[in-house]
């Protein structure tokens, strides 16, 4: 035996220890045999069934179903390229391709001639305002576009070895501060630069005698303004500063207070405060709202906004225990210990709260169902498993709001009387998974978990499951299979979870947002729940807003607001002054809403009105530069790539309404091809299984609705939105000015290089990547259908 064979059967060892020995037991293993592999080595996968009850056929039916696994060895550093709904729209396939010309990949390899690198596409990273998004290892790349690529590479590669080596601030309690400095470390403001905002606040204030208590804080909502800093200064006056740069907290913080003594002049006087004051009129900042902790409404972003599952946003510290509890964190749980059961599901059914997964079920009403079932066990789920491309509210909240949605899940189990629970939570979200895991070692060390929960005779804990890359397991059924060890099938119903769920045994299952209400219904009381929305949805919905707006965020809003007051009020309208398009709701499970309907009310009817549905809360807003027809075939091929393949309708259905959209999009469609699609959708949505397949034609069906005439233009041979790259073509017109940009930026030589003459775009050569219109100062750079004469 060599010793590398040794090595890995001693690593598989430690693991099957830690993880188990039972199927149970499976995907945690080979998650954890890939992170310490980089794969799953053939002779580490012989040594879990010879030392397991897992079977060899029981490793390939689970590591060939779920997209993290990888049986082949990759690079020693992963870049993977967010190609959901936001990313899309904004160019990420071009960022993709210019990533495999600059690794020098060939069709069909992933991994770089050194193995250092393998690139792959990810459905969604969860920073949808930062698009297009590029993860390397842990580090996250926004707004990253063709021509930046080498710097990605250049910048990940100065920071090798320094990834995680982070300082950690440390304050001993009692201790009496000048101010309070607050800044955002959500996963969106770290893609942004956060940590070092951080870094370089500790350093300008040490040595001057400024005295600040620097707090960690979780997400204010305004992901387009990211990095945040917010100031609190002696006054206790709040300032909130945006998209700030390192080189200028100096500046900020001389704007806020003074150094002490003559040392810490001296030291401010290095950093050239006192010659470079700035002014807050020179920032681009955004107004603090003015807010008391137990006011509900808002100004400016915030205006439209009413917080609920987001309460104290950008003020608490997710992982500060008594910081929550001095906010009321834990109140509703210790006041339902003191309620019967059937009284806390009456509370929070006569609130009116539904599940905000997108099905839209009475949260009560499941409750109900659960609480009057026997088992020899009861189980209760959080469906943290977010899979839809364009959304991130499950990331925020279980990234900045770990307690509430505990406490919710506290609550929701001394109701129907559960005593396990499991988060399930995306593995693309490890800033999540890793504050959950702090939250639920805190929450036992105060005996908020674990046996005879705060001295009742109550007992409930949770663990962690992370999901293995499976859009589908975001359907309950098929999520409790991933987690007794199965592939991530899902079956028929009845029997519903309620009844026969996870091994066997009752289960209560709730989307993560479901949970973040419920500590609020009863702090606050169901009347006053239920007084805020529609007559059919009340409460505030957490959305994602992204794609073509101008502030993009997480926010939260009142059930009945209308597509147009969220897009134009609180987005502040289309970004680079184009028309509003449509917006896309509810990601593959929703459909295009068109301006024509601009007005319409976000609520679970008027959604499901207009051909939509509410889903788990993306909105993506589309301009006049997006193809309808490009849009519904986006997710057509997410759908259909995600599919289980366990029905014959979702399997073949959605991969025959696929090759259509193709046929369509690259110019050969015809007429009789827009019946057939109707035709397929509608016998797909009736036949197939579970909600993907059933719900995977909506934006098939919304596009042809609404946008009938961008098929017609495309059957004729003509791409409105010049967006389908094979009926498009590249040409330079007379504003030319000889500037060679263009030539300079394109990868593939097909423009000369001829200053002060107009240029040329050779079509042969032409790869259409956009990067020479993207870059022409004059905007000489047209797009062109194939048939122009």
């Amino acid at each position: 035996m060599t010793d590398d064979v040794q090595h890995i059967i001693s690593k598989v060892d430690e693991i099957v220890r830690e993880k188990g020995n039972t199927k149970r037991a499976l995907i945690p293993i080979l998650q954890a045999i890939q992170n310490t592999f980089n794969y799953l080595p053939e002779e580490a996968l012989r040594r879990v069934c010879e030392t397991t009850s897992i079977t060899p056929e029981n490793i390939t039916g689970v590591a060939s179903f779920y997209s993290q696994f990888r049986m082949q060895p990759a690079g020693r550093h992963m870049i993977k390229v967010c190609v959901g709904t936001a990313c899309h729209v904004k160019g990420a396939m071009q960022v993709y391709d210019a990533f495999k010309r600059h690794f020098k990949l060939k069709e069909g390899e992933e991994t770089d001639a050194s193995g250092s690198y393998t690139l792959e596409k990810v459905s969604c990273l969860g920073c949808c305002t930062l698009a297009p998004v590029v993860q390397v290892d842990d580090v996250t790349y926004g707004h990253v576009t063709t021509d930046k690529v080498d710097s990605v590479i250049q910048d990940f590669e100065s920071q090798v070895g320094k990834v995680g080596d982070k300082r950690k601030f440390r304050h001993a309690d009692g201790r009496e501060f000048q101010g309070e400095i607050r800044i955002g470390l959500g996963s969106c403001c770290v893609a942004s630069g956060s940590e070092e905002v951080k870094k370089e606040v500790e350093r300008a204030i040490d040595g001057t005698g400024i005295n600040l208590h620097l707090k960690n804080v979780g997400c204010v909502g305004m992901c387009h303004q990211v990095p945040l800093v917010e100031v609190v200064d002696e006054q206790a006056q709040h300032k909130l500063y945006a998209r700030v740069k390192p080189n200028e907290i100096p500046d900020i913080i001389h704007a806020h207070f003074k150094p002490k003594g003559l040392v810490g002049k001296l030291k401010a006087k290095a950093y050239d405060w006192l010659e470079k004051m700035q002014t807050d009129e020179v920032w681009e900042g955004v107004d603090r709202y003015a807010i008391d902790v137990r006011e509900e409404m808002v100004s400016s972003f915030l205006d439209r906004q009413l917080p609920i599952a987001t309460e104290h946003r950008g003020v608490i510290n997710p992982l500060d225990m008594d910081e929550y509890k001095r906010f009321g964190g834990f109140d509703a749980l210790k006041q339902v210990l003191q309620m019967e059961p059937s009284e806390v599901i009456q509370t929070v059914k006569e609130s009116g709260l539904r599940g905000r997964g997108g099905a839209g079920f009475l949260t009560g009403l499941k409750w109900k169902f659960v609480a009057r079932e026997k088992g020899e066990k009861k189980y209760l789920i959080c469906n943290g498993d977010e899979g839809d491309p364009g959304a991130f509210m499950d990331r925020m909240l279980l990234e900045s709001y770990p307690y509430r949605v505990i406490e919710g899940m506290l609550i929701a189990a001394k109701a129907v009387q559960a005593t396990d629970g499991y988060f399930y939570i995306r593995a693309e979200y490890p800033l999540a998974v890793t504050r959950i895991r702090q939250a639920l070692m805190n929450c036992r060390e105060q005996n908020l978990l674990g046996a005879n929960i705060l001295g009742s005779d109550f007992n409930f804990d949770i663990q962690i499951y992370e999901g293995a890359g499976a859009f589908v397991c975001g359907e309950e059924t098929a999520l409790m299979a991933s987690i007794e060890g199965n592939r991530g099938f899902p079956t028929i119903r009845p029997p519903f979870p309620a009844q026969r769920g996870l091994w066997g045994q009752p289960t209560l299952i709730n989307n993560t947002e479901t949970f973040a209400q419920v500590s609020y219904i009863i702090r606050r009381g169901k009347e006053h729940f239920a007084g805020i929305g529609t007559e059919q949805s009340k409460g505030t919905k957490v959305f994602s807003l992204a794609g073509k707006v101008n502030r993009g965020g997480l926010i939260e809003v009142p059930m009945g607001i209308t597509i147009r007051q969220i897009v134009e009020e609180i987005g502040g309208g289309v970004q680079n002054g184009k028309k509003f398009k449509a917006v896309q709701v509810g990601g593959p499970s929703g459909g295009c809403i068109p301006a024509s309907l601009y007005d319409t009310p976000i609520d679970y009817q008027s959604l499901i009105e207009v051909g939509a549905m509410m889903g788990s809360g993306g909105l993506v807003v589309l301009d006049e530069d997006d193809c309808m027809v490009d849009i519904a075939r986006y997710f057509l091929s997410f759908t259909q790539e995600e599919s289980c393949g366990k029905c014959t309708f979702c399997r073949v259905g959605t991969k025959r309404m696929l090759d259509i959209l193709n046929k369509i999009t690259s110019g050969k469609g015809t007429l009789q091809d827009l019946e057939e699609l109707k035709y397929l959708a509608e016998w797909t949505k009736k036949g197939s299984l579970c909600n993907l397949g059933k719900s995977a034609p909506n934006p098939i069906i919304t596009t042809l609705q609404y946008f009938y005439d961008e098929y017609e233009a495309h059957i004729h041979g003509h791409c409105p939105a010049g967006k389908c790259t094979e009926m498009i073509a590249y040409s330079i017109n007379d504003e030319c000015i000889g500037c060679t940009k263009c030539a300079q930026k394109c990868p593939v030589e097909a423009i000369r290089f001829e200053p002060h003459k107009k240029h040329e775009v050779i079509v042969d050569r032409c790869i259409k990547c956009d990067a020479c219109r993207q870059v022409c100062p004059v905007d000489a750079v047209e797009i062109i259908s194939n048939k122009q004469e």
